[in-house]
């Protein structure tokens, strides 16, 4: 249970001694034999047509196969180690992904024969939403099932879509961006934020739209600019299901007809790493459609391994073990460590899952 003072702002909790770091993230193939494996992954158990599975497949052979979302994790704990060692906690690091190698039960498997018995899992999703959140948490659960008796218990970093490091880095990335536009079109840019599109009915049931208003609001504060936006990308649920709108390509078509700037900057803020969705949607589709219609687009990278980002995940540690400040910008505040039990409940309906593109 979260405690409260007296003033009803959240107490810190009491700190706890942990053996690990476990890093959990979605997972990508490495090759093209790994692609249908993958992807099967990704649907068991969902009712999506297999020619919608197969279309999707052909994302990633345009790209031989290959997610860089693999390679840009082992990136990220590298960084992460370098931040451990050289200022603490020095503990060890583990990853596991959600839907392809090293697998969750797999790393939790080891852990078990290794010796750890508690660990602080920081999941690379920066929002609250179920498919951010919750559903990283039942994969969790689900691995420790799978292990049973001295599988290690397992405590979920925060969202921290809001904190100082993810603002920072985000801005950042945003300005390399914006240098990146030919000088004759940086009088008039449009910043679209770009966020992985939801079912409304998992929207309703969270924070996730008002936190990326959020980010979205800090981040162009930051940048003195109120010629912003937030579009959405990847939708892969049934046609006459309702999704998050406007979709990123009807929106770039949007700008170009009512003249709402002559050149556009995109950021994809609900990732922190270009992985297949980024590269497929943005890089190629989106600046296909711009490349059409005459719109100078940039894309500013994900946060990646930005050292304001790294230093982030090492705060956001330092807060469990050590209850360190939680630090968080503008009116939302930090986010509990412990989610309530009715927090971003699984859609009601049943839905297609939130599929690589």
């Amino acid at each position: 249970m979260n405690s409260y003072d007296e003033s009803g702002e959240l107490c810190p909790p009491a700190p706890i001694t942990y053996d690990a770091i476990l890093i959990v993230s979605f997972g990508g193939p490495e090759s093209r034999e790994d692609v249908i494996p993958f992807l099967e992954n990704v649907l068991r158990g969902r009712n999506v047509p297999r020619e919608r599975m197969l279309a999707v497949a052909e994302h990633y052979y345009h790209f031989d196969g290959k997610s860089p979302i693999n390679q840009q994790t082992r990136e990220l704990i590298a960084a992460l180690k370098r931040q451990l060692e050289q200022h603490g906690p020095n503990l060890p690091i583990y990853w596991g992904n959600r839907n392809w190698h090293p697998m969750l039960a797999h790393t939790l498997r080891q852990m078990k024969q290794d010796g750890i018995r508690r660990a602080l899992a920081f999941v690379t999703s920066a929002y609250s939403s179920y498919s951010g959140c919750r559903q990283y948490r039942e994969d969790i659960m689900r691995a420790q099932s799978e292990i049973g008796d001295g599988a290690p218990a397992i405590d979920k970093i925060r969202v921290f879509f809001n904190h100082p490091g993810f603002i920072e880095a985000t801005e950042d990335k945003l300005r390399e961006a914006l240098r990146e536009l030919p000088a004759n079109a940086q009088q008039d840019v449009q910043i679209v934020y770009v966020a992985h599109s939801v079912p409304l009915s998992m929207a309703t049931t969270s924070d996730y739209v008002q936190q990326l208003q959020e980010v979205r609001r800090l981040v162009s504060g930051r940048l003195e600019t109120s010629n912003d936006a937030l579009a959405y990308q990847s939708r892969s649920g049934a046609p006459g299901q309702p999704w998050l709108e406007p979709d990123i390509l009807d929106y770039i078509r949007e700008v170009k007809q009512k003249n709402l700037a002559t050149a556009i900057v995109v950021a994809p803020i609900s990732f922190i790493s270009d992985h297949m969705e980024v590269l497929y949607d943005l890089d190629i589709e989106a600046r296909q459609l711009c490349d059409s219609l005459s719109l100078p687009m940039a894309r500013a990278k994900t946060v990646g391994v930005h050292s304001r980002f790294i230093a982030m995940i090492r705060e956001l540690i330092l807060e469990r073990t050590d209850g360190a400040e939680r630090r968080a910008l503008g009116s939302l505040g930090s986010r509990p460590d412990t989610c309530a039990e009715d927090c971003c409940p699984a859609p009601m309906r049943p839905i297609r899952p939130q599929i690589p593109r």
